[in-house]
């Protein structure tokens, strides 16, 4: 895998894991059996893996996982309650971040002179940065990221539809702005910035 080692591999499946089933948690919790019938109630990394996303992170270092279906029918208020579905996954890899930030800084200060411990602190370091990385990309407001179905919560109707109406093009859009619209620059700054206020 280019550029990638073994640190990277294993913080990317944790990464998507944490992110898809806090996804599934919640749907589940506010009435929809979806996600428990198609088996997305797991922390098996495998149920999550996307094929595509999978060719993608082997073949070009970039990769993301299968979406957790959900039916918004199942829901007492659609709108409102897949705004909670969706702030689940970005912030449970916020939630995770911090965790891993806490065992980093143990792991720094109690046991950095122990043999094999450098494997562990680089592993958390990474794992930190991807949480935070993969909770702010996903917090754009465009679709299909969650950011697009937390927004759409608070906009005219009128407005969130055609926000919706854009989803097909929504990856396109967001690999135009990352390549020309300084996107990838703001997210990079934005996830050390924060990575850093979690280590220090």
């Amino acid at each position: 895998m280019p550029g990638l080692g073994i640190e990277e591999i294993v913080a990317f499946l944790l990464a998507i894991t944490v992110h898809e089933l806090a996804h599934a948690v919640v749907a589940v919790k506010l009435g929809d059996p979806t996600p428990r019938l198609e088996g997305r109630l797991t922390l098996n990394p495998l149920k999550h893996l996307s094929l595509t996303g999978t060719l993608m992170l082997i073949l070009a270092g970039i990769g993301w996982a299968k979406p957790v279906q959900v039916n918004p029918g199942y829901f007492r208020r659609p709108m409102r309650d897949m705004m909670w579905v969706s702030l689940a996954g970005p912030g449970m890899n916020l939630l995770t971040a911090v965790v891993l930030a806490l065992l980093f800084r143990s792991t720094m200060d109690l046991f950095r002179d122990v043999p094999g411990s450098m494997w562990l602190i680089r592993f958390l370091a990474v794992a930190v940065t991807l949480n935070v990385l993969l909770a702010f990309f996903n917090l754009i407001p465009i679709p299909p990221l969650d950011g697009a179905k937390i927004i759409t919560n608070f906009l005219p109707a009128g407005t969130a539809y055609r926000l919706k109406q854009i989803e097909p093009w929504g990856f396109l859009i967001i690999l135009v702005l990352l390549q020309y619209g300084g996107l990838s620059n703001f997210l990079h700054w934005l996830t050390l910035t924060t990575v850093r206020r979690l280590i220090a």
